[in-house]
């Protein structure tokens, strides 16, 4: 298909109005993302259910690979890929598995590797630590002529999920795919943007580009900013918002339902707390891995009463902190009994998960004598340079830490306002 009649083809989904609802191009934003959609609930409509509701007629006439996993689900939960497989108005032919895998049977750091789809017989290709030309070369092994991607973000910087998107974004434009994402909500809302900046020499997967550790944005809006501010050369991009979601909504108000990204991703919950406690990864604590409560619960050998009791003397908005003993299944301290702190939120408006990251890391320093970084530097990857982990070494405390990133996060929020589509 060409450029021209993709281009007659959006515009016409565009105006569908309410039953198909309008399909934002790429730097368009819909009147009902503009404010003239359906409030929070079964309002919402996500950018697969718009896509599905228009009759696919976006794909027309294109063999279609999808990037996606568990969480690529109606609100019935049925895999979008089961749902398109079967009808005839879409020719799926390719499904491409990030880390964790298409169907979500591996770990953290793990995938699923080439297969065929047992239930749709679908060839399945991994797409899990390949970028650039080896990941264009697999996109065009597969004959597809667009790339679709829908997978539930959690709002994280070093969530893997919106670096496959970049990657596969990249790897498009290089095979000369056509690139269309669709819209699912940020758990955590999309109101605002806060945390370090990643600084560009410390780009890894857990950060490709210099944004916030907690970034506000939806997959649609992320999408935008990477091919406008980051790929040194543009993919034909475009983008199906949702309908009926807020800035200020979290998960719960979506009425859609709960499937975990990853396998320690159980809930919403998870979510809040995540892009502050996971800062715990680069430290020789437990993050919560091999509990019911991953990234709540946070300890390790050693460790007593103390630290809640610094921690709660902290003054943290929305958030107390419970003296807490737990013996991980798996990851640090497989099977040995420790003890921590369990996070419990109790006003998640006012709640502010890097902060309280900061802060846990501050008083878990100076409750516990056995503190440490991991010897790789991990904590550098996760904030995005070497101040977080010099500046508490040195002592510093929670509001000097979070002091030190404001100039760099002030100017990234007047980038990341250029490409909010939700208003």
């Amino acid at each position: 298909m060409n450029v021209s009649r993709r281009l007659l083809l959006a515009a016409g989904a565009g105006a569908v109005g309410a039953t198909g609802g309008p399909v934002a191009m790429a730097g368009t934003a819909s009147a009902a993302s503009r404010g003239g959609g359906h409030g929070g609930g079964s309002g919402l409509r996500t950018g697969f259910e718009r896509l599905q509701a228009d009759g696919y007629r976006l794909l027309d006439g294109d063999k279609v690979g999808i990037v996606t996993n568990p969480t690529g689900v109606t609100r019935d939960v049925r895999h979008i890929v089961d749902v398109m497989h079967p009808d005839e108005r879409v020719d799926l032919t390719a499904v491409f598995g990030p880390e964790h895998g298409f169907r979500g049977t591996a770990q953290a750091g793990g995938s699923e590797g080439r297969y065929d789809d047992p239930a749709t017989g679908l060839p399945v290709y991994d797409t899990y630590l390949k970028s650039g030309q080896a990941l264009a070369d697999i996109f065009t092994a597969s004959g597809v002529d667009t790339v679709v991607f829908d997978i539930q973000d959690v709002g994280a910087r070093f969530y893997t999920y919106i670096w496959t998107l970049y990657d596969c974004m990249e790897a498009a434009q290089l095979a000369g795919k056509r690139f269309v994402v669709l819209d699912r909500p940020n758990p955590v809302t999309g109101r605002g943007a806060y945390g370090p900046i990643l600084h560009k020499e410390f780009a890894t997967f857990v950060g490709r580009r210099e944004i916030s550790q907690a970034h506000g944005m939806t997959v649609t809006e992320l999408a935008r900013l990477f091919n406008a501010e980051y790929l040194k050369w543009p993919v034909e991009l475009t983008t199906v918002t949702m309908t009926g979601w807020k800035r200020r909504d979290f998960y719960d108000a979506s009425g859609l339902p709960w499937v975990p990204p990853s396998p320690n991703m159980p809930t919403a919950d998870t979510a809040l707390v995540y892009s502050g406690t996971c800062l715990f990864e680069g430290t020789n604590l437990s993050e919560g891995r091999g509990t019911t409560r991953p990234f709540e619960l946070l300890g390790a050998d050693g460790i007593d009463g103390r630290w809640a009791a610094k921690a709660n003397e902290a003054g943290l908005s929305g958030v107390h902190f419970r003296e807490a003993y737990f013996a991980p299944t798996f990851s640090k301290f497989q099977g040995r009994t420790i003890g921590g702190v369990q996070l419990h939120v109790d006003d998640r408006e006012t709640y502010d998960p890097v902060r309280t990251g900061i802060a846990l890391l501050v008083t878990a320093k100076a409750a516990w004598s056995g503190f440490a970084w991991r010897s790789d530097n991990w904590i550098d990857k996760l904030t995005g340079s070497t101040k977080v982990r010099t500046m508490i070494d040195a002592g510093a405390s929670t509001d000097e830490v979070v002091g030190a990133w404001q100039d760099e996060l002030a100017a990234f929020r007047k980038v990341r306002n250029r490409y909010l589509t939700y208003r």
